[in-house]
């Protein structure tokens, strides 16, 4: 749920559940988001649970690995310490609501209805995957849920700004 947008320095641990799901909400972009939520605290750590590794979670860890190298050599040479940021609560509570106002209006999506989008949009490859596997039963649960989402929009096509690694065409 803590992705773009979000500077909340009082955030120390990061818990991914099943971040070997790969889609929209577990891409590498999505889960560098995500583990950003707990960099602005000196005590931040990020523990993605999964039963394996995916290609997403690799280049996520080697990036991060890559970016912590770099900011060490940084504060080696310059005699830097790192500290958590400190900043008013009410800042970053304005600041979330900005960065999602600017998010809806850049995509055309009418105010407060990101989430459903955001929503809708795992389901369709959660359903995508079932029928894939053969899971007839929980892809059709899966379209039922789509359907209600779509009604919850009032209906119609809606805008689709993800990563999700399903094809656009077969929209």
């Amino acid at each position: 749920m803590l992705r773009e947008g979000l500077d909340l320095p009082e955030v120390s641990l990061v818990a991914v559940l099943d971040a070997d799901k790969e889609g929209f909400l577990r891409s590498q972009r999505s889960l560098m988001q995500i583990a950003g939520r707990a960099a602005r605290n000196i005590a931040g750590k990020v523990i993605f649970y999964a039963d394996g590794l995916t290609h997403s979670m690799t280049r996520t860890i080697e990036e991060m690995r890559r970016r912590r190298k770099l900011q060490e050599e940084f504060n080696r040479r310059h005699h830097i310490t790192p500290q958590t940021i400190q900043k008013a609560i009410r800042e970053g509570i304005e600041g979330i609501k900005k960065a999602r106002a600017l998010t809806e209006e850049e995509a055309g999506i009418e105010e407060g209805r990101q989430e459903i989008y955001e929503a809708r949009e795992q389901l369709e490859y959660e359903m995508e995957t079932a029928a894939r596997n053969l899971q007839f039963e929980r892809a059709i649960l899966l379209r039922d849920q789509i359907k209600k989402l779509k009604d919850e929009a009032k209906g119609g096509e809606v805008p689709v700004f993800s990563s999700s690694p399903r094809k656009k065409a077969r929209r």
